[in-house]
């Protein structure tokens, strides 16, 4: 059995749109059984450089899949479509 796609938010502290998109994947992953990793683009000054205020931006293995402003029907969409079968 293959491990489930992981998801990656790239966001920033004190980012509103961050929050949010932080709030839709909380609850669209859970059910789907997808990890999620979050990470700081200001942590890093490639990342930094890669996303300027892009963010908030989903990766799903490391595939951009969404940017902001990000619209949730169409991320869970792209989310149900590599999730594993559960």
């Amino acid at each position: 059995m293959s491990a489930p796609p992981r998801l990656t938010l790239y966001t920033r502290a004190d980012c509103g749109l961050c929050e949010r998109a932080r709030a839709l994947l909380e609850r669209l992953r859970a059910p789907l059984g997808l990890p999620l990793d979050l990470v700081d683009v200001d942590a890093s000054d490639s990342l930094r450089a890669r996303y300027g205020e892009a963010v908030p931006v989903v990766a799903l293995d490391g595939v951009e899949i969404a940017r902001a402003p990000i619209a949730p029907a169409a991320l869970e969409a792209r989310l149900r479509e590599r999730a594993p079968q559960r």
